[in-house]
């Protein structure tokens, strides 16, 4: 696979030090700052998704008049985050 670069980035001293700071052992300022741009790439891209589910929710609402409360929808995440520990508990 051919590899590109990402544009060369100017920062204030007192930045790179903090960033420089925090490298773990064997991490290069490189590394760190692809980890990062990774990171917050793949972060906007599930804020994206997320957002998308929503309005496709709201629009399915819209089309057969079915909405759900706060506590119904609370109460239905509760339930799943019970199964998953439950789940984690016996593996």
């Amino acid at each position: 696979m051919k590899t590109a670069t990402i544009p060369s980035l100017r920062v204030e001293p007192a930045l790179r030090e903090a960033a420089e700071s925090v490298l773990r052992e064997g991490e290069t300022l490189s590394g760190f700052v692809e980890a990062s741009l990774r990171a917050q790439v793949r972060q906007r891209q599930l804020r994206d998704e997320f957002i998308k589910r929503g309005l496709a929710s709201l629009e399915e609402s819209k089309r057969t008049g079915v909405y759900f409360t706060v506590d119904e929808s609370v109460g239905k995440l509760r339930v799943k985050l019970e199964r998953a520990r439950a789940k984690a508990g016996k593996a």
